[in-house]
């Protein structure tokens, strides 16, 4: 979740805002976003158990939400270091699999939610 804040703006102005994580924390996400972050997360873990073996699962937290949007960045910058599974998880993972992008916006009452 950390990663979601740190690369989603607050769009609080034209070019963008700020990015989440310079005014919310991960107790500010709602609790059913929470909920299908970590649902996301679990799901893929499961279904990728052996292509994330020796994965920290910080850095496969991070990249599952990088590749999933589309930053142009994740698994695949660990490729060399991951003996060439982080292409074939960034392909797992990508916005044209059954995970699909996630957008997060801060609602009128503060906390973040998911489209």
């Amino acid at each position: 979740m950390h990663t979601a804040l740190w690369s989603t703006d607050d769009e609080s102005d034209e070019r963008g805002g700020e990015p989440l994580d310079a005014n919310y924390t991960i107790d500010d996400i709602d609790s059913k976003t929470a909920d299908d972050m970590r649902e996301d997360c679990a799901k893929f873990v499961v279904e990728n158990e052996d292509l994330l073996e020796g994965w920290p699962a910080d850095t496969a937290g991070h990249c599952f939400w990088l590749n999933r949007n589309g930053h142009g960045a994740g698994f695949w910058d660990h490729d060399e270091e991951a003996e060439g599974s982080g292409k074939e998880l960034g392909e797992r993972c990508g916005w044209k699999t059954k995970f699909p992008e996630v957008d997060l916006y801060v609602g009128g009452d503060g906390e973040i939610y998911q489209i």
